[in-house]
């Protein structure tokens, strides 16, 4: 079973993951309201098991790779470690 997939990273690195995620949510959906859903499923979410991850796991690719963008070098790494601790194809990755 993976340790680090769902050890929790420091306060900074899951608010910034946090913080950026709602960023790229507020400019996708040609609804509002799509992007309001998103946005109140992770607004007050809490730095607990696995919910670092779950953040990254509603973007597909290539909006992961927009949100990778957007994050330090410290919190790519965070969530590089826990996707490869987690079984995801090291080609899968693009933090």
């Amino acid at each position: 079973m993976p340790k680090l997939y769902y050890t929790p990273q420091s306060d900074e690195q899951f608010n910034e993951l946090k913080e950026k995620a709602i960023e790229l949510w507020s400019t996708m959906g040609d609804e509002p309201s799509y992007s309001k859903e998103k946005i109140s499923r992770i607004k007050y979410i809490e730095n607990v098991g696995d919910n670092f991850l779950f953040m990254v796991a509603m973007f597909d690719i290539f909006n992961q790779q927009k949100l990778a963008d957007k994050l330090s070098i410290g919190t790519r790494m965070a969530v590089r470690e826990r996707m490869i601790d987690g079984g995801n194809p090291p080609e899968y990755i693009v933090f």
